[in-house]
């Protein structure tokens, strides 16, 4: 919710990777959300989501990440220190800022969905605003 801002569809992601016929080969882990036309291994709503600081956030290119289906879990292969250096990294660079900001953003967010951002919860606390 707060990195849309709200929670991304990610219809376009699995179409795009089913037309590079990528859906059998490349599982898609995101904290936005399906509409159920999807395809392929999607795995969403993963919270808390990295605007809010999640380890989702914390992810490089190249981190391999197991997925295990019937325990609900994810695990990336990478090591204590290095995670631990990760988080320290991401709270030093988003210190002090009142709203998430997302990187590489194309576009302007409006005010009232800045507010939004800056007061609703991830979807693990129900994607609701805190009072």
């Amino acid at each position: 919710p707060k990195g849309g801002p709200g929670m991304q569809e990610m219809l376009y992601p699995t179409s795009y990777l089913k037309s590079m016929a990528l859906d059998k080969k490349c599982a898609l882990v995101t904290d936005g959300r399906f509409s159920g036309g999807s395809s392929g291994l999607s795995i969403g709503h993963v919270s808390p989501e990295a605007a809010a600081g999640g380890e989702l956030a914390l992810l490089k290119n190249g981190d391999e990440i197991s997925i295990n289906i019937p325990e609900r879990t994810l695990n990336a292969s990478v090591g204590t220190d290095t995670w631990e250096d990760r988080k320290r990294e991401l709270l030093a660079e988003i210190k002090g800022e009142p709203i998430y900001s997302p990187k590489r953003r194309n576009r302007d967010i409006p005010i009232s969905l800045q507010i939004y951002s800056a007061h609703v919860l991830s979807a693990d606390k129900g994607a609701v605003r805190k009072i």
